[in-house]
């Protein structure tokens, strides 16, 4: 998963929490890093066709950015799920973020044939806790 992917999933998450556009400053917050590099990256991801920005509104995903952060998520999910089911690693959630970034869409799909996955995934990814919901109350959530 690249970084795209991760500003993706998190305006995804983000949007879901609010039930609109993401803010800047909520997404530089999710994702610990300057608005300045939120806006950045959301110019990129909009010239990509993946985002639409409109200033002090927030930035909303396209259909083909919903889609691309859904994949994201779900990757980020069977990288959660391996750590906890299959290495049973107790701090699988910071684990899982160190991870995200290194790991691609190959590995995931392997790693996806060796894990229990939620049928609903990724939807069953609780926002706010930062981690899927089944596993909620098993981790520590950041």
């Amino acid at each position: 998963m690249n970084t795209a992917d991760q500003y993706l999933k998190a305006i995804y998450l983000v949007q879901r929490m609010e039930n609109g556009p993401a803010s800047t400053g909520a997404l530089a917050d999710r994702l610990d890093v300057s608005p300045a590099s939120v806006n950045e990256m959301i110019g990129k991801l909009q010239d990509k066709g993946l985002a639409d920005h409109e200033k002090y509104k927030g930035v909303s995903l396209t259909d083909e950015g919903i889609e691309q952060a859904r994949e994201a998520l779900q990757t980020y999910c069977i990288i959660e799920r391996f750590l906890h089911n299959v290495l049973e690693v107790e701090e699988f959630p910071s684990e899982a973020k160190a991870l995200e970034s290194v790991i691609d869409e190959t590995v995931a799909e392997r790693l996806d044939t060796i894990i229990d996955r939620e049928p609903q995934c990724p939807d069953c990814f609780d926002a706010e806790a930062d981690m899927c919901a089944e596993l909620v109350g098993e981790g520590e959530a950041d």
